[in-house]
């Protein structure tokens, strides 16, 4: 069973125990050198209004060197010009996606005990169906990445990852 739920037309939710505490989870979402090792590196003006850079660097959150998928060579090294929409360290975190255009990705943090974190993503504001299953299927992968990174295991192919992930989650939507 594949960890998304749709909310709405145009939203997802997914959630993840992880082992580490919310702060550590923290910094992982705001920092951009630790942000850079599951998702995006970049800077982020922690406050609302402010800018958030996603430089993304696929090729550097796999342990493998695996090629990079003719599907999404254009986007190999894409760099977004985001806005923090929400700040509330260290809890709760939101900011655009695709400059407003695909809604805004948030993420909230709660203490699930044992220090380890409860993460919810919601990604609202998604233009249409096939939009939906691709940031389902990006944002299952890199929470994986972020999970196996705190859990202090490497992912060997992040692009198998992807695949795998892109295909269950387009499955659990329709």
């Amino acid at each position: 069973m594949i960890d998304v739920e749709r909310l709405g037309p145009d939203t997802i939710r997914m959630v993840r125990i992880l082992d580490a505490p919310v702060e550590t989870v923290w910094r992982y979402l705001t920092e951009s050198d630790l942000r850079a090792l599951w998702f995006a590196g970049g800077e982020m003006e922690l406050c609302e209004g402010g800018a958030a850079t996603l430089v993304f660097d696929h090729d550097a959150l796999s342990a493998d060197d695996v090629p990079y998928p003719e599907k999404y060579a254009a986007h190999q090294g894409a760099t977004g010009r985001e806005r923090i929409t929400e700040v509330a360290a260290p809890r709760r975190l939101a900011f655009t996606w695709d400059g407003g255009r695909e809604g805004v990705a948030s993420f909230e943090l709660a203490d699930a005990g044992e220090g380890r974190t409860r993460l919810t993503l919601v990604h609202s504001g998604i233009s249409g169906p096939a939009p939906m299953a691709n940031f389902g299927g990006g944002w299952h992968s890199h929470l994986a990445v972020l999970q196996s990174r705190l859990a202090g295991r490497p992912v060997r192919d992040f692009w198998a990852l992807h695949a795998q992930s892109e295909a269950a989650v387009a499955a659990a939507l329709t």
